[in-house]
């Protein structure tokens, strides 16, 4: 029996850019299983967001989806009409934004925003909804349940609204949670609470989730798989153990050494020359090739598809193909 709860394959959003309409998620297939966390990776600028976007059907206008396959439970929902796909989401699909302080409604009071929340995919009254928000609240660690239920978010600290932001998503027991770099702009303190509040959430509920991140140490505390995202596709895959210990793909080796762990004691960190190019400035081939300096001119001209390295890895790339990189 499978235990995937989520299968996305050559997923393509696109935006019109003049008389063009250009990529910015180009071919994505994911695959979530449940229980398990799956993590996106990848400079600002990737794709990971709009990759979540998409999965909840929320690419802001003109960009829309294109291509592609999204099965949630084995229903296909790419192309649900709007009344129907509004059920799914927040209900057996729900994300956690990156910006709690934007996605929160100012003038409203948090406890209200989760009681509708509630009452949106559930049958049940007011006042049940109300202690079933308070309890949340209390779930998710947030101290005097009754009295944070009645502030506005801007009275609350940045952890306290993304705590509100999780008993939100998590009020309808979702099948999938995205959580799209859930703890930007948090203290360290509050980073591995808000991590540990996750995993036993999942631990508990059995949800799958896709962790959106740039934050490697996250991934290394969070994740069971990888998957690595340049210029709106998918790179390489592999279980978190793998992809930490000996990443193939030079993009993937790349962030690795970026990372200040890496770096020796009082020398200069390790940086990836240029940055990310917007969707107009994408290589006819390898997007990541003007970067990589192991690229040959067959890099510029041919698209390298995913191919399987290893049981359970997939790597673009045609030089790790062939044998290692230099």
């Amino acid at each position: 029996m499978s235990t995937a709860v989520l299968e996305v394959s050559e997923l393509t959003v696109r935006f019109p850019v003049g008389a063009a309409r250009l990529p910015v998620v180009d071919g994505v297939a994911l695959r979530l299983e449940r229980g398990k966390t799956l993590a996106l990776v990848g400079e600002s600028g990737c794709g990971k967001s709009m990759t979540a976007l998409a999965l909840m059907r929320l690419v802001p206008k003109p960009g829309r989806i294109e291509a592609g396959s999204i099965q949630l439970e084995g229903e296909e929902i790419r192309e649900l009409p709007v009344a129907a796909m509004r059920k799914i989401r927040g209900g057996r699909i729900a994300m956690i934004f990156q910006e709690p302080m934007t996605s929160l409604n100012p003038v409203r009071r948090v406890g209200v925003q989760v009681v509708e929340a509630i009452r949106l995919h559930e049958k049940i009254s007011r006042p049940d909804a109300r202690r079933r928000a308070i309890e949340l609240f209390e779930r998710v660690g947030i101290a005097d349940a009754p009295t944070r239920f009645e502030t506005y978010p801007h009275q609350l600290s940045g952890g306290l609204r993304q705590r509100v932001m999780i008993a939100m998503a998590i009020a309808t027991h979702p099948a999938v949670l995205l959580a799209d770099e859930p703890t930007t702009a948090l203290d360290v303190t509050i980073q591995a609470q808000i991590l540990e509040l996750l995993r036993e959430l999942q631990r508990s509920e059995g949800t799958a989730i896709l962790l959106i991140t740039h934050d490697l140490g996250v991934v290394a505390e969070s994740a069971d798989r990888v998957a690595v995202m340049y210029a709106g596709r998918v790179v390489e895959e592999a279980s978190c153990r793998e992809l930490l210990r000996a990443p193939r793909h030079p993009y993937s080796r790349a962030l690795l050494a970026a990372m200040p762990a890496a770096a020796r004691p009082g020398a200069r960190l390790a940086e990836i020359p240029g940055t990310v190019p917007p969707p107009a400035q994408w290589e006819q081939g390898c997007r990541f090739a003007p970067r990589c300096e192991f690229a040959v001119e067959n890099c510029r001209q041919t698209v390298p598809p995913l191919l399987a390295f290893g049981a359970g890895r997939g790597v673009a790339c045609p030089i790790v193909a062939a044998g290692p990189c230099p």
